[in-house]
């Protein structure tokens, strides 16, 4: 008989130990940066500044960042039906993201700053956004996009006198109910079908004038609206008069369900904990936003808010992939010697922060405009008309090259997906698709610059501000003028690319250290510079840059 003794005990389970690892980078700081803490106080929002330090702790705390993790992980499903067979078309999320969407809307993300009198308030919206952000991106669409509602909403002061106190508000209840009888709501909308997508003019949805004064029913079918399970939507729609822009609540004053049938959720490369969906109109009932025939006019507004938050949240996935390769290269050595202490590795960080903090120090110039435009500045309501379209085309395009490179840093861990680094890699693409591609962007600065000539004057008077200061932003200045005079759409790109880098680069030479300054300008408007991150020439005083973008142990 084979004898079943058991074999001799181990002495340990063990069958190594764990070296030369990173510990967790949370919790942390996501608010411990000298550059968004000096566009905050520069831009007139300082007031502002210890709410930012203390959710910029929470954001970096363990709890959110778990948070983000799971509210990616469990994504969003869709219910066209009850048990019994109703249509409720609702979408249920992990309360994860629930968490994160009351939070942001505690801190007053969402529409709180029209709500306030106060100079710097959507300026610190801004700020709270670039921290916050450092959580989860998905959450920060319905976010946007009720902050962009309000000032197209104002267009029919009726309905803005019920909903922009709600729209407004801190309150977060995602349940459907009537709008009305809730202390928050959030906004969404629905622009773009399958026809057309950024060409807006050629839907087919169709709106039909009821016996009631502006209300009107709708039939079509909406090809990308994000965040379905927002209270209310401005929709464009074929209207007698053209096309108009309407709000559709998905709860009806009576407390019947508005028709809103959800055909699908799309399966998307990133953004996964939010919801995103083409939703079907029949004989769904809207209210008219606005002059019949002016709805893209009347939209347009919520297109510029939405924009800037295009670039905030891409300013703010550089920051977070930035900290994140800086963690890692501080604790993990390789050939002898910490990754942070090599060279090579230390270009690549500096390279890195100066397009961080240039991305940084737009996003707040850019909202600081936006906060002086809604206050009846008329030069800085034409510096952000054509700011914003070339911060939004530009910052965007940098986005997932920048988390790419940071990825790298981080080798095979930033690779797999409990890194984090994949699903910010993911989402990287989407700011530079959302409210208009590249050539979209591209295309309305010179729409802005052929039809308002006072964009033009606005973006030079500002440039200005930075001359005689650096011999080669000066050249770029000059170099741009030149451009502007054979301006084409085929060369569109190259002309606001070089009007973005000029812009940051004129910001960079009046607010950031000479250090800075200078190695942006060297490289990024002197060509002394390669085509990838990391190939700063030698004369870069690197120690500074990195000092100031990851102070601590460097």
């Amino acid at each position: 008989m084979v004898s079943m003794a058991s074999p001799p005990a181990l002495e340990t389970s063990a069958t190594h130990t764990v070296t030369n690892q990173p510990p967790p980078l949370a919790p942390y700081d996501a608010s411990a940066d000298v550059v968004l803490l000096e566009g905050l106080r520069r831009e007139g929002a300082g007031w502002a500044e210890e709410e930012v330090r203390r959710l910029g702790l929470r954001a970096g705390s363990a709890e959110a960042q778990e948070w983000a993790d799971l509210a990616n992980r469990h994504e969003p499903v869709l219910r066209t039906h009850d048990r019994y067979g109703n249509r409720v078309d609702e979408v249920d999320f992990h309360p994860s993201w629930h968490h994160l969407m009351r939070t942001a809307v505690a801190e007053g993300l969402a529409g709180t700053p029209w709500a306030e009198d106060r100079p710097g308030a959507h300026v610190a919206r801004t700020a709270g956004g670039l921290v916050w952000g450092h959580t989860d991106a998905g959450h920060g669409c319905p976010t946007s996009m009720t902050y962009a509602a309000i000032p197209a909403l104002r267009r029919e002061p009726d309905l803005a006198k019920v909903y922009e106190p709600l729209l407004t508000g801190r309150a977060y209840e995602p349940e459907l109910r009537v709008p009305t009888e809730k202390r928050g709501l959030l906004a969404g909308m629905g622009m773009t079908e399958k026809q057309g997508g950024s060409d807006v003019r050629t839907n087919t949805t169709a709106a039909t004038p009821t016996a009631e004064p502006g209300v009107y029913t709708l039939r079509g079918h909406k090809w990308f609206t994000s965040a379905p399970m927002c209270d209310v939507f401005l929709v464009l729609a074929q209207a007698p008069g053209g096309l108009s822009c309407f709000l559709v609540p998905r709860i009806l004053p009576d407390g019947s369900r508005n028709t809103f049938r959800i055909q699908r959720l799309k399966d998307k490369l990133g953004n996964r904990s939010n919801a995103s969906s083409e939703p079907e109109f029949d004989r769904t009932v809207a209210w008219l936003v606005g002059p019949e025939g002016q709805g893209v006019k009347t939209i347009i507004e919520m297109v510029n808010c939405t924009r800037l938050d295009c670039v905030t949240m891409s300013a703010t996935l550089m920051r977070r992939t930035l900290v994140e390769a800086g963690h890692h290269v501080r604790h993990r050595s390789a050939f002898g010697a910490r990754l942070v202490d090599q060279p090579l590795m230390r270009n690549v960080l500096a390279d890195l922060a100066l397009e961080s903090e240039a991305a940084t120090t737009l996003t707040l110039r850019l909202a600081g405009a936006a906060d002086r435009a809604v206050r009846g500045d008329t030069g800085e309501q034409a510096f952000r008309r054509i700011a914003t379209a070339v911060g939004k085309y530009w910052v965007t395009k940098r986005g997932p090259a920048f988390t790419a490179e940071a990825l790298e840093c981080l080798g095979g861990n930033g690779y797999v997906e409990e890194s984090g680094m994949p699903r910010h890699y993911r989402e990287a693409p989407l700011l530079s698709i959302w409210e208009g591609s590249g050539n979209v962007n591209a295309l309305d600065v010179l729409r802005a610059l052929r039809r308002e000539p006072e964009t033009a004057e606005a973006l030079f008077n500002e440039l200005a501000l930075a001359q005689g200061a650096n011999a080669r932003l000066d050249t770029a200045v000059a170099r741009l003028q030149d451009l502007l005079t054979t301006a084409s759409e085929t060369g569109a790109r190259r002309l606001v690319e070089h009007m973005a880098l000029t812009l940051q680069a004129s910001l960079l030479v009046r607010h950031a250290p000479a250090a800075v300054a200078d190695a942006f300008c060297a490289s990024r408007l002197g060509g002394d510079w390669g085509h990838a991150f990391g190939t700063l020439s030698d004369a870069t005083d690197l120690d500074a840059v990195l000092a100031r973008a990851l102070p601590g142990d460097n």
